[in-house]
């Protein structure tokens, strides 16, 4: 197989080793670029493990910007600052030329596969015309038509070995690119270092202690974080006296209402049975006075 791959590498023109290049080239870079920034992030998280005192700055630029703004969300808003936007935001103005580099690392994957086409476009039109000025050649003579045809036929063949060779050479690359990006993907690196910054904030302003406008610890933040707490304490108790003292009007409301449904209830049958007694009272008058038109009309004169 090795010497076929280097049998075809032989039929290669000039352009075709151009494209093999510029592939190998990519392959190579997107390896470096990656290991390079992995490297640059590792010193961020060696910076953060070697850091254990608020008031020592850190090694790193970055990192020490970071505590600087985060300091101040603190100073500001205490318990409620976002530190996540923070690093965020820090990561993405101080680390573009890395952010770059990891679209670099993305896109590498899809740039190979597209220089493996280009070759193999290339190496199949070469072939072609080849072809096509092989077989419109109007030589005479016998031997000077085989030895035309045999020359022509080598340059096709060498067009297509561009056109396979550069499509292998791609496809390779694309494959080690792959797994490289799989074992050391770059988004997940990344976002390791921003947890472990955001955590690092937190275990240093957040759960340690308030900070002053010096950057010290303030000797008051516990006390003032008890007397916060038992406001709270007391805060849900009287919530949870007046949900006890809701419940209790609630329940009385119900009590209330199947008072009146009974009530209402009764009210209901005695309408019924005074209705039923004026139908009858009202029948009777209805006969009464019947009665009593007849008696008129039998005394009126003849």
């Amino acid at each position: 197989m090795q010497q076929g791959i280097l049998g075809s590498l032989s039929l290669v023109d000039a352009s075709g080793y151009v494209i093999i290049a510029a592939i190998l080239t990519t392959l190579v870079a997107s390896v470096v670029t990656n290991l390079f920034i992995r490297g640059r992030y590792a010193e961020l998280e060696r910076d953060l493990e070697e850091h254990t005192r608020p008031d020592r700055p850190f090694s790193h630029r970055v990192l020490n910007r970071i505590l600087e703004d985060a300091r101040g969300a603190a100073s500001r808003q205490g318990r409620t600052a976002n530190f996540q936007a923070i690093v965020e935001h820090r990561f993405q103005s101080e680390f573009g030329g890395l952010l770059i580099g990891e679209r670099f690392v993305r896109a590498s994957v899809g740039l190979v596969i597209i220089l493996g086409l280009v070759g193999t476009f290339y190496g199949l039109s070469l072939s072609i015309g080849k072809l096509v000025t092989l077989v419109a050649s109007d030589d005479t003579t016998l031997g000077d038509a085989t030895l035309a045809m045999m020359q022509g036929l080598t340059r096709a063949l060498s067009g297509m070995s561009v056109a396979f060779t550069a499509s292998l050479f791609g496809i390779a690359s694309a494959i080690l690119l792959t797994l490289f990006g799989i074992f050391f993907n770059l988004s997940d690196r990344r976002t390791a270092v921003m947890i472990a910054t955001e955590a690092h904030l937190e275990q240093l302003l957040g759960a340690g202690a308030e900070l002053t406008g010096h950057g010290e610890l303030d000797a008051r933040a516990p006390a003032a974080r008890t007397g916060q707490l038992q406001n709270v304490v007391d805060g849900f108790a009287h919530s949870v006296v007046g949900l006890e003292n809701a419940i209790g009007q609630f329940q009385e409301a119900l009590e209330t209402f199947a008072t009146t449904t009974r009530d209402f209830r009764e009210f209901n049958l005695h309408l019924k049975d005074n209705v039923q007694r004026m139908s009858l009272c009202f029948g009777d008058l209805s006969e009464a006075l019947k009665t009593q038109i007849g008696a008129l009309r039998g005394r009126e004169p003849r």
